[in-house]
């Protein structure tokens, strides 16, 4: 009779996982908070605590689930802190036009990042989630809890503000 394997170990799940998911985590991150080091600080908690909780993971298969759930809670706790500490913030200066011209494709890209920060919140994962994460209908629905349905309707809605909002940028 064949023993039978035996489990993976915490420290060798989290790293398998971290190898393979780390820079998405991010991605997924700083498209949602706008910030990169506060995304792969949110990315890190996440790691952290699934190593913390993986005796109490049922399911090892929907661990990157799990993290993908974890980033998204982060980022709204750093977003809402981020709102906190904007609120307080004096005012900065007016812009002053820079020296130098950017390349288009950056110019693009930043319009792009600024339509997507006007979305609703709920519009703008599920668009992050889905165009940069390629992840499925039903992917994204697990990962933020809502219906397939609301993942469509949010997708509709937020394709559609982004086209308008990118057509009036000159």
């Amino acid at each position: 009779m064949a023993a039978e394997p035996k489990p993976e170990s915490a420290d060798d799940a989290v790293e398998r996982l971290y190898a393979q998911h780390w820079a998405n985590l991010v991605r997924l991150g700083t498209l949602l908070v706008r910030d990169r080091g506060a995304a792969e600080d949110v990315t890190q908690d996440a790691f952290v605590a699934l190593h913390g909780r993986w005796d109490r993971v049922r399911e090892h298969d929907k661990a990157l689930a799990y993290l993908r759930r974890s980033v998204v809670n982060g980022c709204h706790s750093a977003g809402r802190r981020t709102a906190v500490a904007q609120r307080h913030r004096p005012e900065a200066p007016p812009d002053v036009a820079s020296a130098e011209i950017s390349v288009l494709a950056t110019e693009r890209r930043s319009e792009v990042f600024a339509a997507l920060a006007t979305l609703p919140r709920r519009q703008r994962e599920v668009l992050v989630l889905r165009h940069w994460l390629d992840l499925s209908e039903t992917e994204i629905a697990s990962t933020l809890r809502i219906s397939r349905g609301s993942v469509k309707s949010h997708s509709s809605r937020g394709l559609k503000a982004l086209r308008t909002t990118l057509e009036r940028t000159p």
